[in-house]
């Protein structure tokens, strides 16, 4: 089996929106990401947290606030990107606002370890 890092991305803006919604609304949109869980079952590794407060490091010890739009991260374990990807699916993050995307990426052994 083969490890996914999957990303959650959205404008920093609707990210900070959620913060905002009722206990209601979010009530209702963890029940889609648990939906999503449980489809997944033991091949979701990681389910993770949201993402925030990103630092973008360069050299000699330079920082600057960060500028991605990744909100969030999940681990999925599977044989394939075509099984990452049917496992990605109808994911509740793709239909919470048209901006937002999902990207995944397979974790690739380091050689010599």
């Amino acid at each position: 089996m083969k490890k996914f890092i999957v990303t959650y991305l959205a404008p920093s803006d609707d990210a900070w929106k959620t913060a905002e919604s009722s206990p209601e609304e979010m009530e209702k949109g963890m029940k889609a990401w648990m939906a999503w869980a449980e489809k997944c079952g033991s091949k979701l590794l990681d389910f993770g947290t949201p993402l925030g407060n990103g630092l973008t490091l360069g050299p000699g010890g330079s920082s600057i606030d960060s500028d991605s739009k990744i909100i969030g991260y999940s681990i999925l374990q599977a044989d394939s990107m075509d099984e990452a990807r049917s496992l990605l699916k109808e994911h509740p993050h793709l239909d919470w606002n048209a901006a937002c995307m999902i990207e995944v990426h397979e974790s690739l052994s380091v050689p010599g370890m």
